[in-house]
């Protein structure tokens, strides 16, 4: 099953991919088999773009409730969050630029039907969203990174919301794969782990926590892989060009 979505947003998209190099999915397994959980890096807008533009699969996308919340709190969202303190852009800058910016992602967003999330007791609004969409055959796609530092290359930890979707999907008889993947903006690609469900974690015993972790190592092995790969894609080139 594809992803629906609505014509005018099939337009936007089809103008957005003149500007974005089309992905090569990497998988390293089995393919996305809906419905799932999908972790990837962030990248800034790289790879949800990667995601929407060229996986045909039926998405779901979780994003921070200001990204939801109407042009203003997007462009306030945008402007401190997202480029000042993540990217590290001068704040006057960031101003100046979110002013184009804010109007095309407040599009782009309205378009994807995003899942709002929430830092507060709301997040129970969250977890009931997604459920519904699993339940109907779509994937969710969570960016967890903690990214107090910007968006780094290799990932310093995982924020937990995404275990607790896992747990609550659980506990209503849904047992969903998860797949670890990364988004390796130099070369386009998103490699894509095999997945590992919910339940072989909980039968070991793991924490919330300690599995929040295990994603993260996971998502960093398969950017060293990407690493590796675009290396000795180099290598073959240069002796291509030296024989």
């Amino acid at each position: 099953m594809q992803k629906q979505r609505k014509p005018w947003f099939r337009a936007f998209k089809r103008f957005m991919k003149l500007f974005k190099k089309e992905t090569e999915f990497v998988y390293l397994g089995e393919k996305i088999n809906a419905p799932a959980v999908i972790l990837s890096n962030h990248v800034g807008t790289s790879a949800p773009l990667s995601f929407e533009l060229y996986l045909q699969e039926p998405l779901r996308f979780w994003g921070a409730h200001e990204m939801n919340d109407g042009l203003v709190a997007l462009y306030q969202y945008q402007t401190q969050v997202s480029y000042h303190e993540k990217k590290g852009w001068n704040i006057h800058l960031a101003r100046l630029f979110c002013l184009i910016a804010s109007p095309l992602t407040n599009i782009f967003y309205r378009g994807l039907n995003l899942i709002s999330t929430y830092r507060d007791i709301r997040f129970r609004h969250t977890l009931r969203e997604s459920y519904e969409a699993v339940s109907q055959g779509q994937n969710i796609v969570i960016f967890p990174e903690i990214s107090d530092k910007g968006y780094l290359d290799h990932l310093e930890g995982f924020h937990e919301g995404f275990v607790s979707l896992l747990k609550y999907c659980y506990k209503q008889g849904l047992d969903l794969p998860v797949y670890a993947t990364y988004y390796h903006k130099a070369t386009h690609v998103h490699m894509i782990d095999t997945p590992v469900r919910y339940s072989e974690l909980v039968k070991n015993g793991m924490t919330q926590a300690e599995i929040a972790q295990y994603f993260c190592d996971r998502c960093n092995r398969l950017g060293e892989r990407c690493e590796i790969r675009a290396h000795e894609k180099e290598e073959k080139k240069k002796i291509k060009h030296t024989a």
